[in-house]
């Protein structure tokens, strides 16, 4: 009966047909060109709470829409991911996005990463020379109109903290022990290099060049380290390899110190806490046996390390202080050591030796400048 009620089957008919009738006029009008898609414009992300177990990303992803309208369509969603030199690093996502009508809007994302990850990525860090590449990929996917956008955001965070165990300078070592004429050893130069590494274990192998002024021999039974970021211990020990200096004699004495990347994540809560900067200490001593020279064995200082590493992971820790951006979106690394090119090895040039009629001048620790995302 043409004037009678609709059945609920006949009403659900009706509605269905209705939204199809939408969704291909949607998906028409798309196609046609007569919708805009809509873009991400731009990503900005800071770190947020962090514990040793994990780190919070705070995001902002901005999306334009060329449209004259508000779009809330189905399924419209942002896909997101955070990768360091390729290592899954962070992922999240937001359901049920609205995009305001023509214009950028901003949807705010926080995303989790796992600490856990972070020997990985050291490990990776120091293969490539201290570099990494962060890519952020950020994308708008659709599933009624069966389309997606993905932009792809890279960054790269370079360092130089192997710098900070090359020195050229004379320094002398001083016993203070009243049998003994200080300085009992003069520390020519020092050179450092990445060795090994895996996700356990960080190698640094050292080279001292050490001059002996005595009459007599004297033995370097072992060299011990201390190894502190931000005072977080990140490897102690020492090698027991003995190394006898003639008189008058240069000798280049070798050891490898190991950083235990296990305690990374206590690093990296410091690292962030304190505006994304560490001060890196390392301290050597030597174990010498002075008794051709009236003395007896004993632990004397060798020489200290310090340097001052700083990283701007995504390029707003201006913004994250004072709520403006940036100089420079390249992270930078302030070094208290002379830099050379890039964090490179170089050899070790053995110093004049000291003759009585010189007198060497003392020079202080090595310190100097440099210029960061980011790891480490």
């Amino acid at each position: 009966m043409l004037g009678g009620k609709l059945t609920a089957a006949s009403t659900l008919k009706v509605v269905a047909a209705v939204v199809g009738v939408l969704t291909l006029s949607i998906g028409g009008a798309w196609t046609a060109g007569l919708i805009g898609a809509p873009a991400v414009a731009g990503v900005e992300n800071r770190f947020g709470d962090v514990n040793e177990t994990a780190t919070t990303i705070e995001s902002e992803v901005i999306i334009t829409n060329p449209n004259p309208v508000s779009l809330r369509l189905a399924g419209l969603a942002i896909d997101y991911a955070v990768e360091m030199n390729g290592i899954r690093m962070a992922t999240g996502g937001r359901e049920g996005v609205k995009i305001e009508q023509q214009g950028n809007s901003t949807i705010p994302l926080t995303t989790m990463m796992a600490n856990e990850k972070l020997p990985a990525w050291w490990a990776s860090h120091v293969r490539n020379g201290e570099n990494t590449s962060l890519v952020i990929d950020a994308s708008i996917r659709s599933e009624m109109l069966d389309r997606s956008f993905e932009p792809q955001i890279t960054r790269s965070i370079n360092t130089s903290i192997i710098a900070a165990f090359n020195s050229d300078e004379d320094h002398p070592i001083e016993a203070n022990q009243p049998a003994l004429l200080d300085p009992v050893l003069w520390l020519n130069s020092t050179s450092g290099s990445w060795g090994e590494v895996d996700n356990e274990t960080t190698e640094i192998d050292m080279a001292f060049d050490l001059y002996n002024p005595n009459p007599a021999p004297i033995v370097i039974s072992n060299l011990g380290y201390e190894i502190r970021m931000n005072n977080v211990v990140m490897g102690a020990g020492s090698t027991d390899k003995s190394t006898a200096i003639a008189p008058g004699e240069l000798e280049t004495v070798y050891a490898t110190t190991l950083l235990e990347n296990e305690n990374l994540d206590e690093w990296w809560v410091t690292h962030l806490q304190n505006n994304q900067t560490t001060h890196l200490e390392v301290e050597f001593y030597a174990q010498v046996d002075f008794s051709a020279i009236g003395g007896g064995t004993t632990r004397i200082p060798l020489d200290t390390y310090e340097q001052t590493i700083e990283t701007d992971m995504f390029g707003t820790k201006g913004a994250n202080e004072s709520g403006s951006e940036t100089d420079s979106g390249t992270p930078t690394e302030t070094s208290t050591e002379t830099e050379n090119g890039g964090g490179q090895t170089e050899s070790p040039t053995a110093k004049p030796t000291p003759t009585p009629t010189e007198t060497p001048t003392a020079s202080p620790t090595p310190t100097g400048t440099e210029t960061d995302d980011g790891l480490l």
